[in-house]
């Protein structure tokens, strides 16, 4: 694939309207999305193109607080992994459960001796601090899990030996 004149103008004009590379290999035909891409940075365009949906440059408190919450769940997280402190179950059937407590099931409904775990749940959480670990993972320990099908993580080990 040669990159003719018209070809690169082609590829500039359709970079800056904010095209993906995939869109424009399209557009061009017999140009593979990896040859855009290369393209576009031996001709120095941008980086990235200004997205369709955006009308001028973003405020910096829009991106502080994008920022914010983005490492505000992981550091959510992060703050009960170190905190060890679980208060003791407190087993509650169905009929029991209010919005005060967790609603993590224990055991399975067929036995005779299933329950829920009863703790003090975490505000804007159905479960309490030890249940929110397992039903809520950062992605990375998803990797993990899906890395390690037949083992059981260190740290739910460690949750369990704790709890």
């Amino acid at each position: 694939m040669t990159w003719t004149p018209e070809k690169e103008e082609k590829l500039k004009e359709l970079w800056k309207k904010g095209l993906t590379a995939s869109q424009i290999s399209k557009e061009l035909g017999d140009t593979s999305r990896n040859a855009v891409i290369g393209k576009a940075h031996r001709l120095n365009l941008e980086a990235r193109a200004p997205s369709k949906k955006r009308s001028g440059p973003a405020s910096t408190s829009t991106k502080s607080q994008a920022a914010t919450a983005g490492r505000g769940r992981k550091s959510k997280f992060k703050s009960l992994l170190l905190d060890k402190n679980f208060e003791p179950e407190n087993p509650k059937t169905l009929e029991e459960l209010s919005d005060e407590t967790c609603r993590w099931p224990i055991g399975h409904p067929d036995e005779t001796n299933f329950y829920f775990c009863g703790r003090k749940p975490i505000k804007d959480f159905s479960y309490c601090k030890l249940h929110v670990l397992y039903a809520f993972q950062t992605k990375d320990q998803k990797e993990d899990l899906i890395d390690k099908e037949d083992e059981v993580p260190q740290f739910i080990q460690d949750k369990i030996k704790s709890a």
